[in-house]
């Protein structure tokens, strides 16, 4: 799916932190969910292609680049990290599995990467535009998974007590080009393997321009949903709660609510 070459030609064209805005809403948001764990975290590693402002989190911890194969040791961690690059990776399931294997039992997994609604807009824009202009379409926005698909993946992955939950962002721009211009600067252009790989038409994205402006412009703004989704779960381990297995239960749900029950029908 991703051309590793050209996301990394991309994420050098990053000249700033300050074009970093969504790293640093997951790092915030990192930082807030970390001081409702009740547990000290001293062993921590990040995957990330942007280490520099992830050092505010954790100045020690031990920095990780996004590749296919993680330069993590087994079991050394009790607290991993995956910092907003999972939707850049062909093999989600597997940079999953990688994080939980260097992790200590009970040692804390959490991931934030993009979710289904992210650049909603765009993507239809661009869709209607090249189809008028082209007669066809191009693979331009990588696609992204829905939250339950991508909570799913926890389980898949072996981890433990899986939560997945959203967070929605819109962020809003003086005309669609300055939208087009921040996703260059932020280092997430295309980067699909199978994108056109000449210059695309002009009058593209002239009309995706336009359908942007006439279809989502809201009080004189365009509109560009940022959907973000946290990913969290544990190394299996023994002290951990377990379900009950079902028809194990001792006492009636009717009686611990105080209500008669009713029986239904067949």
């Amino acid at each position: 799916m991703t051309d590793r070459a050209a996301l990394r030609r991309n994420r050098k064209r990053v000249q700033s932190e300050d074009a970093l805005f969504l790293q640093a809403v997951a790092l915030q948001e990192v930082q807030d969910r970390l001081t409702l764990v009740n547990k000290s975290f001293t062993k921590i590693a990040i995957v990330t292609p942007f280490p520099e402002i992830w050092r505010r989190l954790a100045p020690n911890a031990h920095f990780v680049q996004d590749n296919e194969v993680l330069e993590l040791e087994e079991k050394q961690y009790d607290l991993v990290i995956h910092a907003l690059c999972l939707h850049w990776a062909n093999d989600p399931v597997g940079q999953i599995i990688q994080c939980r294997r260097a992790l200590e039992n009970d040692g804390l997994f959490m991931c934030l990467t993009f979710g289904g609604q992210t650049l909603h807009e765009l993507r239809a824009s661009l869709a209607e535009a090249e189809t008028l202009v082209t007669g066809g379409l191009s693979p331009r926005v990588a696609p992204m998974a829905e939250v339950r698909d991508l909570g799913d993946l926890l389980q898949r992955g072996g981890l433990a007590l899986p939560v997945a939950d959203t967070i929605a962002l819109k962020v809003t721009y003086e005309t669609p080009w300055n939208l087009f211009r921040e996703l260059r600067e932020i280092g997430e252009g295309n980067a699909l393997e199978h994108r056109i790989k000449r210059f695309s038409r002009r009058q593209v994205f002239f009309e995706a321009a336009k359908i942007y402006a006439q279809s989502f412009m809201d009080e004189g703004r365009i509109p560009a949903t940022f959907e973000m989704v946290v990913l969290t779960g544990w190394a299996p381990d023994e002290t951990q709660p377990k379900p009950l297995r079902p028809g194990s239960a001792q006492q009636r749900l009717a009686d611990a609510l105080g209500v008669a029950e009713t029986n239904l029908k067949d």
